[in-house]
């Protein structure tokens, strides 16, 4: 007997009309190809501060905190899966973090609210991976030649012309090998800042270990929400609806194992640069573990090629973190600019295209040369972005759509998870406006120094 017809996940009549699917979310990939694109959304030079963010926990309950963000945003990722999954058996699948909230919690509202956040946090870590990729440029430059003319916002006018180029591949799917090689650079510059470290550790010229906290008890508590923003920060990406759209149909499932390639690779990342970094420098950890290798004064902690690497390799990866963020803004623009009815090369599509993706690359590298001190005004952006997003969305949406009765483990834990993460993101957009204030003072616009 033959089986009974199954609805179409993607019905026609809504892919005819919508280029953002065809042209930029095309469902083409596998599940390693989703690992890829999580691993390089996750997985970046941020993991450099996690010494940093010890610094203001010390080692218990940086420990505590560090396993408990993976573990939650493990299971909120798994939680959206499972959402979207039930959504594209119900013939309802949706490829867009925004339609999926406005669906499932019923209000058009919510369709506004996530794009805002979401546009928010993508264009905020777009400029930061342009500011950073021209930071990186400047320290070699500054390397090799010590009485070189050129400033930080020339190399970073040199990193967007690269992204220029780079914003027109096509796809997310596109990006499948550059997110590959995106997930060895994260393994390779981890494994040589810790190699540095362990081996500084060892010898007779270490740094003097000191653990100790805040002295007093208000920044000790200011100085514990400001890591644990910073971790959640780290752990979030909110795009993964994006990418499960990726995902050739039917996608149910394939999530999980994407998720669970990704956080091998966080697992190993994580630990080693938060431990090692930690275990050198205590808390005397940079906002970059980098530069505690490479103090102002005195000679270089590390050989110099090991460094001289590793900043290579957190330079590559910058272009894949600036291309993945990037997918959800060019999918708005294809959507509203393109013609379904024409090819995705053709000339009708193609030059709106260039001119926009242009555009976006051009004022993201403006606000990165014209704020060098981003990385604050980024802070309070993930403060209010990413745990929202990432901690707080996905078990609503989980309750709404799976209603799970109000006795059960699964409703209690997902009602503690959001109550906790809300105050917690509350308390951090609060330390982390806080520490924008005091760092006001040395704000400059177009400054070749970057302000921690």
């Amino acid at each position: 007997m033959a089986d009974p017809p199954r609805s179409d996940p993607f019905p026609s009549s809504r892919l005819d009309s919508d280029a953002g699917a065809l042209f930029v979310l095309q469902s083409k990939g596998e599940w390693w190809h989703a690992g890829f694109h999580l691993t390089t959304a996750i997985v970046g030079p941020t993991i450099l501060t996690l010494p940093y963010a010890f610094r203001g926990l010390g080692w218990w309950l940086g420990f505590v905190c560090l396993t408990t963000m993976g573990l939650v945003t493990f299971y909120a990722y798994y939680l959206m899966s499972k959402v979207l999954d039930h959504c594209e058996k119900s013939g309802r699948r949706h490829i867009r973090f925004r339609e999926l909230a406005a669906d499932v919690l019923g209000s058009g509202w919510m369709f506004y609210v996530v794009i805002f956040i979401q546009t928010a946090i993508n264009t905020g870590i777009g400029i930061g991976a342009i500011l950073l990729a021209g930071q990186c440029l400047d320290i070699m430059y500054s390397s090799l030649c010590p009485q070189g003319t050129l400033k930080l916002y020339e190399f970073i006018a040199m990193v967007t012309a690269v992204m220029i180029v780079l914003s027109q591949l096509p796809s997310f799917h596109s990006l499948r090998h550059i997110n590959c090689a995106s997930l060895l650079l994260s393994l390779g510059y981890t494994f040589l800042v810790v190699g540095a470290c362990i081996n500084l550790g060892l010898s007779k010229h270490a740094p003097k270990r000191e653990y100790s906290l805040e002295p007093s008890d208000s920044g000790r508590v200011f100085s514990a929400f400001t890591s644990i923003s910073i971790i959640a920060a780290i752990f979030g990406n909110g795009i993964l609806p994006e990418i499960q759209a990726t995902l050739a149909p039917p996608a149910t499932g394939k999530m999980l194992k994407g998720l669970i390639l990704c956080y091998s690779v966080i697992f190993f990342t994580f630990y080693s640069a938060a431990i090692s970094g930690y275990w050198v420098f205590g808390s005397n950890s940079s906002s970059n573990i980098l530069k505690n290798l490479m103090p102002d004064e005195g000679p270089t902690l590390a050989p110099i090629v090991v460094i001289g690497l590793a900043v290579i390799f957190v330079l590559l990866q910058l272009f894949a973190i600036g291309l993945v963020y990037s997918q959800v803004a060019y999918e708005i623009m294809e959507k509203n600019s393109a013609d379904t009815t024409q090819g995705m090369f053709s000339r009708r599509n193609l030059v709106p295209r260039l001119i926009l993706r242009t555009l976006y690359m051009v004022f993201c590298g403006f606000m990165a040369a014209m704020l060098p001190f981003f990385g604050d005004i980024n802070a309070v952006v993930g403060a209010f972005g990413f745990i929202p997003l990432d901690f707080v969305l996905p078990m609503l949406l989980y309750n709404m759509t799976y209603k799970p009765t109000k006795r059960s483990f699964t409703y209690w834990i997902n009602m503690t998870i959001m109550v906790v993460f809300t105050c917690a993101g509350l308390m951090g957009a609060f330390s982390s406006v806080r520490k924008l204030v005091l760092d006001a003072n040395k704000f400059k616009l177009f400054s070749s120094e970057v302000v921690d």
